[in-house]
């Protein structure tokens, strides 16, 4: 099976789709993506649900199973096989019990909200999806309610019966000398402004290369973050906001435009300067080739999301409440 990208007609929106072993669209799998697309789910989301499901998908097709009559107790195998290498999904060989798991417990519980995502839009839909709706857990409060309850009457109720523990774990953040590093590693000032303005804002990388000149605001010093369409893909996944930036992060973005955007006719403020198409705006792509050189460079194997926790962490211990550092954040999970 193949998860494979597709293009809406009319907005020409990208999208993905599950192809099946005859290269045709998996028709369930397929209306529940197009539905995410439809209400304006991001084309990384999508792509990411279409990865679960295909590995639903080859489990089920593995197992002889119809996605309609599927039972709580095969979706606990699913969670075992998940963990099996690929070899011993395929029951080429086998697996002892003490191999490691090949995939970690996020990552499992990440595919069973996938899966959790399919079935309630199938119910919704009117669709017969067997023993798995009859599956129950406990409610709260006394009484037990049926696995994907909310989905039909009663109060909205969350979870899953499935879920594995994950261990606890802290973001990483970017030490001072690390964010330095990395800034001295950057040889163009488009490519320091970009991971200056993730430091100091707290954006995320798809909101930094969806910016566009009128939203910074030079005099006030401010940064403004719209939700738009942007023809590189890239979103802003929190609503609407604006942070506060220093002046030394202005200036920056001053001689950016003075020394290497020069007279590029482009409202992005992120561009291909010396890569074709000269003026298009900078992709996800090509923003993360450049974070696998300056990993090689400086030897930090930093992440994009770094910087929005070093500046949440940041904001927290200079004093700054947690009401107003969620509000620049726009999520208090950051």
């Amino acid at each position: 099976m193949l998860v494979h990208p597709v293009v809406v007609p009319g907005p020409g929106t990208l999208s993905w789709t599950v192809l099946g072993d005859d290269d045709v669209p998996v028709v369930p799998v397929d209306r529940f993506l197009a539905y995410l697309t439809d209400i304006g789910r991001s084309p990384n989301t999508v792509k990411a649900y279409a990865h679960d499901l295909r590995d639903y998908w080859d489990f089920i097709g593995f197992r002889g199973l119809d996605w309609r009559e599927v039972r709580l107790e095969d979706v606990g195998e699913f969670v075992s096989w998940l963990q099996l290498p690929p070899a011993g999904r395929s029951g080429a060989v086998a697996v002892l019990p003490s191999a490691a798991a090949q995939v970690t417990a996020a990552t499992v519980n990440r595919k069973l909200a996938a899966v959790s995502a399919f079935y309630a839009h199938q119910a919704r839909n009117g669709a017969e999806v067997g023993d798995l709706l009859a599956a129950w857990r406990s409610g709260g409060r006394g009484g037990w309610k049926p696995f994907l309850h909310h989905v039909s009457k009663g109060r909205p109720y969350r979870g899953r019966v499935i879920t594995l523990k994950v261990p606890a774990k802290l973001p990483r953040i970017l030490t001072v000398a690390e964010m330095q590093a990395i800034l001295d590693a950057c040889t163009r000032l488009r490519d320091r402004f970009f991971f200056a303005l993730l430091h100091e804002s707290g954006c995320r990388a798809g909101e930094a290369l969806g910016l566009r000149h009128e939203d910074i605001a030079a005099a006030e010093r401010e940064i403004s973050i719209v939700p738009r369409e942007n023809a590189n893909g890239a979103r802003a996944k929190s609503g609407a906001r604006t942070v506060p930036v220093g002046g030394d992060l202005i200036r920056l973005y001053g001689d950016y435009l003075h020394e290497e955007y020069g007279g590029i006719d482009s409202d992005h403020v992120f561009v291909n300067i010396w890569a074709e198409p000269k003026g298009h705006a900078w992709s996800y792509q090509a923003a993360y080739d450049l974070v696998l050189r300056l990993r090689a460079r400086t030897e930090i194997a930093f992440d994009p999301h770094w910087f929005r926790h070093s500046a949440a962490t940041r904001w927290l211990r200079d004093g700054v409440p947690i009401q107003v550092v969620s509000k620049l954040l726009e999520d208090l999970r950051y």
